[in-house]
């Protein structure tokens, strides 16, 4: 293959943070008009090098290429002057301004000369109807970013991201909320920047996404780069070998746990709202992994956090132990012995400015605090430290800022801090979402180990392999209504899916 016919180059890219070196000598290559997939477990170094890309992060040595020419990325700025656009995994509209502005952001056209300026909003909406209709997007340019679905602020961003004229376009999970219809048209969309030159580097641990639509797949590992290879030459399998650095075996781990009792039962659960969840009844028993299935909108994760406390009911009993109990609060909740894993860590799980000590002894300060209302930090630094390791937590100390950690990291911190708890019931939401498959192992195996300790577990997931490979029992909801309960050993994804439509019109 010529140099000529890549239009990015990052060659021997190095950086290092104090005490670790998270880029070593790392070289990505793209090619024009393609997708390059970029790999690798949580920590691998992925993120840091598209930061060195848009400008974020100032790499230590290496330099960067576009179109066989030296650039220099010294903020996000540059890169975007340069064509190059990012679309973090995290979205950031500004929810109180429309769609046209949000995309035109800093740059709006303008009438008037001098101080006798202000924005053309008809030339705005017009270059944005334009925009949208080379993209094959149906979205009103005047519309909020606050009232639009993830999909749609998915398909804004991308739009933001052409508007630049960008030749390279860094997608960073972005099919992480998205439901299969949505995919869909993620993938035409790209098809389309594809046909007209664009190039996207593509993160996702998500094989089956990788494996269809790349053209290129570079894995990383520990900041070094393991190798590029043609997609069309590559299996899951081997992905994930060459990811880990070792052949996983199997996807999931052996469960030896037991369910016993009945330990909670729900009856006729009712939001006061008409369009979430209705009459939903289940039973959870000691030492079962309850798995909840569903397509997105079927109010799964409404229902668990009504069982914690953050919404309420309009009808129905929760029941524990045989006595029915109140729940009003997270902190009833946690008197019951309850410990909630949110969906979104980044947004309702850590605090990115605080340390992993600070993180992990959070929920649990009152048990830490002596009757003159002090803080016993020696203890509580001790119990976190040990609920942190256990866990095999990778993190240079627990003084680090959680931030620093990778996803399946900080997912870790999460959960050594509601064990610290003590909890019988554990309630997980998405708890590998954004995880690699190595992480996504030693969560699964955390879960197993509990289980088989007598926790209960109801566990949310969009993973058909993962219902299937964790569960017990998976019950399914559909549009608000319980839809089924199946035994784990009958399960199907057919199965899962007749009942995951089941009240669809």
């Amino acid at each position: 293959m010529t140099e000529s016919s890549y239009v990015l180059e990052m060659n021997l890219i190095s950086k290092e943070f104090p005490g670790v070196k998270a880029l070593d000598n790392v070289t990505l290559k793209v090619r024009s008009g393609t997708v390059h997939a970029l790999m690798g477990e949580n920590g691998a170094g992925k993120s840091t090098l598209m930061k060195c890309l848009f400008g974020i992060y100032k790499p230590d040595s290496g330099e960067i290429l576009l179109n066989g020419s030296k650039v220099e990325m010294n903020n996000s700025k540059d890169a975007l002057d340069l064509g190059v656009s990012m679309i973090h995994q995290e979205l950031h509209p500004v929810p109180q301004r429309n769609v046209m502005e949000n995309i035109w952001l800093g740059r709006f056209p303008t009438k008037g000369l001098g101080p006798l300026q202000w924005i053309d909003h008809r030339k705005m909406y017009q270059n944005t109807e334009k925009l949208f209709k080379e993209l094959n997007m149906d979205i009103n340019p005047n519309t909020l970013a606050g009232n639009m679905s993830v999909s749609k602020l998915q398909s804004l961003e991308i739009a933001k991201a052409v508007s630049f004229n960008s030749k390279v376009i860094i997608m960073d999970e972005p099919t992480s909320s998205l439901t299969g219809n949505e995919v869909e048209a993620l993938f035409k969309i790209i098809e389309q920047l594809k046909s007209s030159g664009v190039s996207i580097i593509y993160i996702s641990h998500k094989m089956e996404e990788i494996l269809r639509i790349s053209d290129d797949v570079t894995i990383m590992r520990d900041g070094k780069l393991i190798g590029t290879w043609p997609a069309a030459e590559m299996s899951t399998d081997l992905i994930i070998t060459r990811m880990v650095g070792r052949d996983l075996g199997q996807r999931f781990p052996e469960r030896t746990n037991v369910p016993g009792a009945v330990l909670l039962k729900a009856e006729g659960l009712s939001s006061p709202h008409e369009k979430s969840f209705q009459n939903v009844s289940f039973e959870l028993r000691k030492g079962e992994v309850l798995g909840i299935g569903g397509l997105v909108g079927a109010q799964r994760t409404e229902v668990i956090e009504a069982l914690f406390g953050l919404r309420a009911l309009a009808s129905g009993t929760i029941s524990i132990h045989g006595k029915r109990v109140r729940i009003k609060s997270s902190l009833d909740a946690k008197k019951h012995k309850i410990a909630l894993l949110t969906e979104e860590r980044r947004v309702t799980g850590i605090f990115p400015v605080l340390s992993v000590y600070e993180n992990g002894v959070i929920a649990n300060l009152d048990r830490y605090v002596n009757p003159l209302g002090f803080l016993n930090e020696m203890k509580s630094k001790v119990e976190v430290t040990r609920g942190v390791e256990q866990l095999r937590t990778k993190t240079p100390s627990v003084k680090t800022l959680i931030k620093n950690l990778s996803g399946g990291n900080q997912q870790k911190v999460l959960l050594a801090r509601w064990l610290l708890t003590e909890p019988d019931i554990l309630l997980l939401d998405e708890p590998t979402r954004g995880i690699d498959v190595g992480a996504k192992f030693e969560i699964y195996s955390i879960i197993a180990d509990l289980a088989k300790q007598g926790k209960s577990i109801i566990m949310i997931s969009s993973e058909m392999p993962e219902l299937l490979g964790m569960s017990d029992r998976i019950m399914v909801m559909c549009q608000g209504r319980l839809s089924g309960i199946i035994e784990g050993k009958d399960a199907t994804e057919e199965h899962i899916m007749r009942l995951a439509t089941k009240y669809m019109a």
